[in-house]
């Protein structure tokens, strides 16, 4: 798809006349990824388990290098189901580790397992979603270039202190600002592109 820069914002525009963030037209997996996905409200244990996990694999990586694992890492995790990922033995560890199909980090795939756990212990005290929609931060103004996107935020540092005082880790305010956008948190679409305000209304908590 060719684009070309739009005016008044840093968006730009693409051959089929639709105006989108930058990084958004650098490959077809962040063009997908960009219209169907990132800042739709996510809700949901699993789905946000995943999330997370999926963030702290990204952690020093780019987010499209998980994209194209991602196939690959909801096969080796079990659908991200934080009950059988919490049942994971040293054995699948090492199982994960030789997995050509994922990122093979030791300290992440344990902290996944460590996480797993955490998850499941909070639903005394009403689960993951809970704890991470009641962190959600009153709308901004849309940003209107990459520049004008904070990399982390007061809102994203409490998620992330008070995840790691429930045990969470690789939970740190960068990637949970990350986390905050791609699942409808916050919406840090560019004023002018074609999915700003995909994040919607508040959702009705369960």
């Amino acid at each position: 798809m060719t684009s070309t820069p739009t005016a008044a914002t840093a968006t730009v525009l693409g051959d089929d006349g639709l105006a989108r963030c930058p990084w958004a037209v650098e490959h077809p997996l962040s063009l997908a990824y960009h219209d169907t996905e990132w800042g739709l409200p996510v809700r949901g244990e699993r789905a946000l388990f995943e999330r997370i996990t999926l963030e702290g694999f990204q952690a020093g990586l780019s987010w499209r290098t998980v994209l194209a694992k991602r196939p690959a890492f909801r096969a080796a995790f079990d659908d991200f189901d934080p009950e059988a990922v919490a049942r994971y033995t040293d054995r699948d560890v090492e199982r994960l580790l030789a997995d050509p199909g994922i990122i093979r980090n030791r300290a992440k795939i344990e902290a996944a397992r460590t996480n797993a756990a955490a998850v499941l212990r909070l639903r005394e005290h009403g689960g993951l979603d809970r704890l991470v929609w009641s962190h959600r931060p009153p709308a901004g103004a849309a940003p209107l270039t990459p520049a004008d996107v904070p990399t982390r935020t007061p809102a994203s540092a409490a998620l992330a202190a008070d995840l790691r005082a429930h045990g969470f880790r690789f939970v740190g305010p960068t990637g949970m600002s990350a986390l905050m956008e791609a699942t409808g948190m916050t919406d840090t679409h560019l004023l002018g592109c074609h999915r700003r305000g995909s994040s919607g209304p508040p959702p009705v908590d369960h």
